[in-house]
């Protein structure tokens, strides 16, 4: 299955923020080779999963291959261990939008403060054509220090701009 998605920083959190179905995340990546491939195990809500990602060439970070199969609890568990260290927390809320749903990400954890904005789309055409709300802030779609892999391998980005209401009394 081909992922097509574009990703921003939140400028400001949506308004309602806590109304929005949401759902807590851990994630943790088994393997990443560099730009190649990454596969990573992800618990959200009771839905346990195996997945593997690789991009898709000349895409400049819209489009990946991605490949997702539902593993049990017991299976989850097993490889948990196995990615110390390289891990990511967040609560990801579902946003309406104009053309879609926005998937905003709250971390938490060594990432406390930082909020993205996911964008899926079914086309290229419709990513391209895709108009950000005012409250999504800078496309980081491109920007690698971003990545889920990378925010879990690296950390958060230096010179990262404040999100408004994300830290102390944001939502957690």
């Amino acid at each position: 299955m081909t992922e097509i998605e574009r990703k921003f920083l939140v400028r400001e959190l949506p308004e309602g923020l806590e109304s929005y179905p949401s759902k807590e995340i851990v994630q943790g990546y088994l393997a990443v080779v560099e730009e190649q491939v990454e596969v990573r195990v992800r618990r959200k809500a009771e839905l346990f999963l195996l997945t593997v990602k690789r991009p898709l060439p000349g895409d400049r970070g819209l489009a990946r291959d991605e490949i997702e199969i539902e593993i049990s609890r017991e299976q989850f568990e097993a490889l948990w261990p196995a990615t110390a260290g390289r891990r990511v927390e967040k609560r990801r809320y579902a946003v309406p939008v104009e053309g879609g749903v926005a998937d905003v990400d709250v971390y938490g954890g060594d990432l406390e403060g930082l909020v993205t904005a996911e964008v899926e789309v079914p086309t290229l055409e419709a990513a391209r054509a895709f108009v950000p709300p005012a409250w999504l802030g800078t496309e980081v779609t491109a920007d690698g220090r971003y990545k889920n892999r990378n925010l879990a391998l690296d950390g958060r980005p230096p010179q990262e701009p404040a999100v408004d209401g994300a830290r102390e009394g944001g939502p957690a």
